[in-house]
């Protein structure tokens, strides 16, 4: 898998390919040439913008991940598969034989729905399901519960096996934003079940990129700022940061265990739905930490290791050369920044035979 050149590395390597000596010379610094040179070919100055870049490893996974838990008590008796999509009006799991089932909401069912309760934006949301799944035609949405809406609720119970009381409680329905993907079944059918018990992990249906990224490295993770992801299989796709946490974790395993490093989460939404389908997918993220604008550049392979520090690069000009040294600045797409005495964008420096 492609990596981005990291600027130690990629120095190091130069260094180890192709190092030249450095001499001392009335208390200035002059670089000689070795007695053969390597070079064979040249490239140009350039004057561009080049954007520093890290890749860091994450994880494909989906949005929203919640617990949930229900009302009823007894014994599970189905419970959905690890993976399954639960739309509005299906079953979660079923307890004794009787299904909790999924209605869109943004209020939890604090309080049993039936006639006489107070008016309320939660009998308003029961009412817009019930419509939204056939029953009741001579229903009336909105904030009261009325004698349609019982009805309605008599009728929707029957179909699903439900005592048909016209009272809706905890125990029948879980309200959820939208539609969720079952991550986790922790209840397995046979176990008993009650009040307060979670039963399942859950997740929204977009899926996104997730990143425990070293607080070291947190200036690299902006909101807002567009990444590339690398997806098993080799399937690149652009993205962008949505979601970056405050607060630090430690990597460690409790009490005092670990390797001493924390992390933030972060979280990047993709631009289209990948090709995979696999949770929990290992990933790689380019982050891009600096753009450098309008800077002088040469191929990252035109650099030499001076011996006594440093780097420089040799300028070809009028079929001789010369050794300049150089201070280097942000690595990108296989190009340095530099800068030099005298140097200027268009001319040639010296590069390896390809």
């Amino acid at each position: 898998m492609r990596k981005l050149l990291a600027a130690t590395a990629g120095l190091l390597a130069i260094a180890a390919a192709w190092t030249v000596v450095s001499l001392l010379d009335g208390g200035g610094t002059e670089a000689a040439a070795p007695a053969t040179p390597p070079t064979t070919a040249t490239a140009a100055i350039t004057r561009q913008d080049l954007v520093d870049t890290k890749t860091v490893d994450g994880a494909l996974t989906y949005a929203g991940e919640r617990q949930l838990g229900t009302e009823a008590s007894g014994t599970v008796t189905w419970v959905a598969a690890e993976g399954a999509v639960i739309r509005r009006g299906r079953p979660l799991l079923k307890v004794d034989r009787k299904p909790v089932v999924l209605m869109y909401g943004t209020l939890p069912l604090y309080r049993p729905l039936q006639q006489g309760v107070s008016d309320g934006p939660d009998v308003e949301q029961l009412e817009r399901n019930l419509k939204a799944l056939g029953y009741g035609d001579d229903l009336t949405v909105d904030d009261h519960f009325s004698y349609a809406t019982y009805l309605a609720v008599k009728a929707w119970q029957d179909d699903r096996g439900l005592p048909e009381t016209g009272r809706v409680d905890a125990t029948q329905v879980v309200f959820l934003p939208s539609a969720v993907r079952v991550t986790d079944a922790k209840a397995e059918v046979g176990a008993k079940t009650g009040p307060g018990r979670s039963v399942l992990t859950v997740s929204g249906l977009r899926r996104l990129v997730h990143v425990d990224l070293d607080t070291g490295d947190q200036t690299l993770a902006r909101k807002g700022a567009k990444v590339t992801v690398e997806l098993p299989g080799g399937e690149r796709i652009g993205g962008k940061i949505t979601s970056v946490g405050t607060v630090a974790r430690s990597s460690g395993s409790g009490q005092g265990e670990g390797d001493g490093t924390t992390t933030v989460d972060v979280d990047i939404t993709l631009d289209k739905t990948p090709k995979t389908r696999l949770d929990q997918a290992p990933v790689e993220v380019e982050l891009v930490s600096e753009r450098h604008k309008n800077v002088l550049a040469v191929p990252v392979e035109a650099l030499l290791a001076l011996r006594e520090g440093g780097f420089g690069v040799e300028v070809v000009e009028n079929g001789a050369t010369r050794l300049v040294a150089v201070e280097t600045g942000a690595f990108g797409g296989g190009m340095v920044e530099i800068t030099g005495t005298g140097l200027a964008e268009g001319m040639r420096v010296g590069v390896p035979a390809s």
